[in-house]
Parts: C-alpha cells; structure tokens; sequence
C-alpha cells in the first residue's frame, strides 16, 4: 500500500452517488436547459457538462473510461456543428452516429478475434469465449436497433418527441436491456471447474 501511495497508483472509485451524477448530470442539464431555452443553448450547455463531468471524473479516480470519452468526442464533434450551423439536424444525428459506431466497433472485434466488451468488462463479470461471444453479439444488435429508432424518431417527430425520446426512452431501455443479459451472464458465468 505504501508503494502504491509513493507510485500514485492506487486505485480511487467514485461514490455511486457522484458516478451517477458523472454520468448522467449533462444529459440532465440538456433535458433541463431545453425545456426553458431551445436545442441551441440545451446542446451548449450539454457540450460544457460533458466537459466538467469528463474533468470531475479525472480529479476523482485519476482516469476516464474509453466509453465516455469517445461519447465526448462525438458530442463535442455534433454539438459543435449544430451550435455553429444553428441545424439541430447534428446533435439529432449523434446518438445514431454513437450507436452505429459502438456496433461497428464490436463487430469488427468480432471479426478480427479481439472481443472489445470482453477487455471492457473482464474485470466485472468471467464469461466463458461463448459467453462473451453471445453477449456481444446480443449488443451488436441492440445497438443497430436504437439507432435504427433514433433515426425513425428524429425524421418522423418533433424535436419536443425527440428530446424526450432521448432522455426518458433510450436510457431505460439501455438499463433494461442490460439487464435483461443476467441470465446469459449466469449462464456462461466461469466455474472453478473451467
């Protein structure tokens, strides 16, 4: 331990309270911002929230995930363009340009033998190579599927319906698709014996 503290290497963790707040504080302050503003000054301050969440999680643990700095990319990238252009087309087309990407990003991995969820969560959950595989594959899916909704919603709805959408219909289904893997986790789960 007292090497760890010469090294700065220790590891630091989040309280769950500050980690959901890193993590879904902007997407809050864009919900929040847009009902009493517009998707111009919503997609503003959405793009300074994720920049603050993105250095309070550097301050605390001394490291940010892959994940949330590639979304930051993207946002940064689409939010830019949309305050720019004053088009709300951009930030609209972001989480269909997220999703398809984490789905390419999966796939290709699949395709070439590396398992990129695997060296993401290897040390959350074991899996059997099948397991990993299948659970994958299941994202994969997920993903084409919500941007494939992302896409029906902007081009059909208004950007009230969107907005909404957005805040209240993808991250409960993300949560309850994650979820709904916890027999396929138990199942492929490693055992002593493997």
């Amino acid at each position: 331990m007292t090497e760890q503290l010469k090294t700065g290497t220790e590891s630091r963790e989040m309280s769950p309270g500050i980690k959901f707040i890193v993590e879904f504080g902007p997407l809050l302050t864009f919900f929040a911002v847009y009902y009493f503003r517009d998707i111009f000054a919503a997609t503003l301050v959405f793009m300074i929230a994720t920049a603050i969440s993105l250095s309070v999680s550097w301050l605390l643990v001394r490291r940010i995930a892959p994940m949330p700095l590639f979304t930051a990319a993207i946002i940064f990238i689409f939010g830019g363009l949309t305050v720019w252009l004053q088009d709300e087309t951009f930030i609209k087309l972001k989480p269909t340009i997220v999703n398809l990407l984490f789905a390419g990003l999966l796939s290709g991995g699949l395709a070439f033998g590396r398992n990129p969820l695997r060296m993401l969560f290897a040390s959350a959950f074991s899996l059997t190579d099948r397991g990993w595989f299948k659970l994958t594959l299941r994202w994969v899916f997920f993903f084409i599927a919500m941007a494939i909704g992302n896409e029906i919603v902007w081009r059909n709805f208004s950007t009230d319906f969107w907005v909404n959408y957005k805040v209240f219909g993808i991250l409960p289904l993300t949560i309850l698709f994650a979820i709904a893997q916890t027999p396929l986790i138990q199942r492929y789960q490693h055992t002593e014996s493997d």
